[in-house]
Parts: structure tokens; C-alpha cells; sequence
């Protein structure tokens, strides 16, 4: 691990998210959501730091039975369900809950020999229109699953497409749609994202799914992190690997975009689009080095970026970069760049170690 590029991970951090979950929604189950990677922190890390979580949420197969190999004990809910009847008896011996979503994952439950008993979730389209049963096709849904043999308990749950902005109120015709649907059902419900656990309490049912808040970011439109009391999880780092002189009129980087306005000191930090700091980050975006902020100029390159060091002359070779994280919000740095805290998080690539803080 030569280069200097590091995702520095804080389980004090997210385990401080993790109590602002039961702060907002007190008495529901927490079904923490660590697909993709757990949000690009490492799936296995966040599981095993979240260990006081009633559950987990996974895309597909394969990460539930990372999980299960690490020894994660607590349900594990797949959100896509299954792809393949031929996954059916892998769900079965790891004991992972798929979401029933569509009539061919119905069909394939029973017709499939040997499948189950499992617990499913039925996902109900009340107003996203990506996933899900229609609303007018629940009741059937409901008795085939009773009347499957693959198939042991039923929770119900649906997927809010405008939570994040508390004004908006198709959430909240979205809620009295599934409240009114689910009304006489005998099942666990679950309806709150993580902008539904900050916005729109009605929606806190049996179980709540917090993903982004979890590791840092704010889900919701206006609201800072720090106005939620979250902490960042990561923190991506690196080093100043060059410090240049540069005379007024001189061009910096790819395309000869940004030129330098008089002599002044630039800049060489080690990370780039290769390293998941995204591409169209203009420059301006703000970086800390030696916990100073200073603009980036130039275009982001694979492997490096460039920054203005007029702020802070003495910089030096080894100084330390923060990206975003501690100091620096991810949620300003993907605002600046046209882009969502999520994506950032997520494409933070293989090649960057995740090296977790030591607690004092």
C-alpha cells in the first residue's frame, strides 16, 4: 500500500448514525441497508460494526451470503429478491428473505421443488412505478403466497420516490395508500427510507431501512448532516505528492481549462477518477489540506488533481488532503459536482484501502 490515497472508516461514527435511527423512530426494528458494498465502507465492516442492528438489506444473493459467511446471524432481506428460481434452495439454506416483486419470482415459488419454507417481503407499487405489485393486485398476491408451501411468513413493504423533500406530499399520499392497503393485513410492514425516518414519521411501521444516513449524508433536501447529528463514516485522504511554481498566464491540466491569474503555488495530490473522486468536480470544489480549505483547479485527472495553494504557501510534499469526510461534507462535494452523496460513496474504487480509525 504505497500510495497515499486511504478511505479512513470511524465505527464510532456510524454507530452514532445508527442511535440518530432509533432517536428518530424509536420503536421500530432497524433493517440497516448495506447493499452496494455497504455504501462503498466495506459490506462485511459495516455489518460486523452495526452489530446491534435488527437486520439487513442487500440487492442480491450473493452479498447475503457474504453476510452469513461472516457469521451476520440477524435476518438479511434481499431488495431485489431473486433473478432465478435456481437460487431458491440458496436462499433456503442461508436463511435470506427475498422481495416478492413481480409474478415470475410468484410463479417460480410455486413451481419450484424443494423450495423454502422462506420468509418473504412483498413489495407493493404505491407510487414510484419501478418496482412492485399494483395496489389492485395485492389480495390475489396475498393468497397465493399464503397457499405456497416455499413460503412461511409475509411482511409487506413499498419504496417512497419523493421522501427526501418533506414538502412534497406524494409521500404522504404514498403512506395512506400502503396504510390503507395493508389496514386488515396480519404482517410486518415496512415503508421508511432514511428520509422517511427523518421526514415523514407516520411512515415508521414495524420496520425502518435507513441506508445513506447510516454512513454520514443527509437524505433529506435543506437539512444538513450536522443539522441531523450525523457523523461522517469515511474519509477519503491522501498527500501533496508536488508543489510547483506557476507564472501568471500559465495553463493547468487536461484541455488548458483553468489559467493561472498571477504567480502562484499549485498543487499535486494523489487521487483522481481512478480513485472514485468524481470526474466533473469544476474547479473551486473545495479540499483540506492541513485542515485548511483550498479550491481544486484544473480537470480532474485518473490519478491526480490539482489545487491553488495560495491559501496556504507553505504546503508541502507529504501534507495530507482530505476529499471529503471529518471537516469536509460529502454532501457539498457532490452538490458541487452535479451528483448525489450516494454515488460518491459507492465509487470510491477497490484500489483505495478502507483502513479503519483506531478508537481512543
Amino acid at each position: 500500500m504505497t500510495r497515499p490515497a486511504r478511505a479512513w472508516l470511524a465505527a464510532p461514527a456510524l454507530l452514532n448514525n445508527l442511535q440518530r435511527v432509533h432517536h428518530y423512530a424509536p420503536h421500530a426494528r432497524v433493517m440497516a441497508i448495506v447493499k452496494a458494498n455497504g455504501y462503498g465502507h466495506g459490506l462485511t465492516w459495516v455489518a460486523k460494526v452495526l452489530h446491534d442492528a435488527d437486520g439487513f438489506g442487500v440487492a442480491s444473493a450473493d452479498e447475503g451470503v457474504r453476510l452469513r459467511e461472516a457469521k451476520v446471524r440477524q435476518p438479511i432481506t434481499l431488495l431485489e429478491g431473486f433473478f432465478q428460481p435456481t437460487e431458491l434452495p440458496l436462499l433456503t439454506q442461508h436463511q435470506l428473505s427475498p422481495t416478492i416483486h413481480h409474478e415470475s419470482q410468484l410463479w417460480d415459488l410455486e413451481h419450484t421443488p424443494g423450495a423454502g419454507p422462506l420468509d418473504v417481503w412483498v413489495k407493493i407499487d404505491t407510487g414510484m412505478h419501478r418496482l412492485g405489485f399494483s395496489p389492485e393486485a395485492l389480495p390475489d398476491v396475498l393468497q397465493r403466497l399464503k397457499a405456497c408451501s416455499a413460503v412461511q411468513t409475509v411482511g409487506l413493504m413499498t419504496h417512497f420516490a419523493n421522501a427526501d423533500n418533506k414538502f412534497d406530499a406524494s409521500t404522504k399520499a404514498q403512506t395512506d395508500l400502503f396504510m390503507a392497503l395493508t389496514r386488515e393485513a396480519q404482517a410486518e410492514r415496512s415503508l421508511a427510507n432514511s428520509a422517511g425516518i427523518v421526514a415523514w414519521p407516520a411512515s415508521h411501521r414495524d420496520w425502518v431501512r435507513p441506508g445513506i444516513m447510516l454512513y454520514g449524508a443527509s437524505p433529506v433536501i435543506g437539512l444538513s448532516a450536522a443539522d441531523l447529528e450525523l457523523k461522517p463514516v469515511m474519509t477519503l485522504q491522501t498527500e501533496i505528492i508536488a508543489v510547483h511554481r506557476r507564472r501568471k498566464g500559465e495553463v493547468v491540466g487536461y484541455g488548458g481549462d483553468w489559467m493561472c491569474p498571477e504567480d502562484m503555488p499549485v498543487g499535486i495530490a494523489a487521487i483522481g477518477y481512478g480513485d472514485g473522486y468524481p470526474r466533473h468536480a469544476p474547479p473551486g470544489t473545495p479540499v483540506l489540506v492541513q485542515g485548511q480549505r483550498l479550491p481544486l483547479i484544473g480537470r480532474v485527472s485518473m490519478d491526480m488533481i490539482t489545487l491553488d495553494l495560495r491559501g496556504r504557501p507553505d504546503t508541502r510534499i507529504g501534507d495530507p488532503v482530505t476529499l471529503w469526510g471529518d471537516g469536509l461534507a460529502v454532501d457539498e462535494i457532490a452538490e458541487r459536482s452535479g451528483t448525489i452523496a450516494y454515488e460518491l460513496l459507492c465509487c470510491v474504487t477497490e484500489r483505495v484501502p478502507r483502513c479503519e480509525l483506531p478508537t481512543v
